[in-house]
């Protein structure tokens, strides 16, 4: 029986920008960074989770969820905050770009999606307190 999520893959074309990007700019910690056999495995991950999410280097692949109806649906990352109005504003002086000037109140709670160096979209979400 499957148990618990190991790895999530957003493709980028700079391993490195990806990195300052995710690490510098988003907070994660850097996990893996191996020169493997078919390409450098890195990865990145939420303090105090086990997933991690694999930067690969796919140049053609990068910031292309799926080309119809790509801003319909989520990005390929989303992370979740327990405070999301105060992480924008650390994000955003950080150099974080978001598709939202602030972020935006749903039935479910708050979301803002943010924009890596390559397209790819990160959406940002707190859940609704009861």
């Amino acid at each position: 029986m499957l148990t618990d999520i190991m790895y999530v893959t957003v493709y980028v074309t700079d391993q490195d920008r990806a990195l300052r990007f995710y690490t510098d700019g988003l907070g994660l910690q850097k996990r893996i960074d191996f020169p493997g056999a078919d390409g450098r495995f890195l990865t990145v991950g939420v303090p105090d989770n086990p997933v991690q999410i694999i930067l690969w280097s796919h140049a053609a692949a990068a910031g292309r969820p799926g080309e119809a109806g790509r801003h319909a649906a989520p990005g390929p990352l989303i992370l979740e905050s327990d405070d999301l109005r105060q992480d924008f504003e650390i994000l955003r002086r950080r150099g974080v770009t978001f598709t939202d000037p602030e972020p935006v109140d749903y039935p479910f709670g708050i979301r803002v999606e943010a924009v890596d160096p390559d397209g790819n979209r990160i959406s940002l979400r707190q859940r609704r307190k009861p």
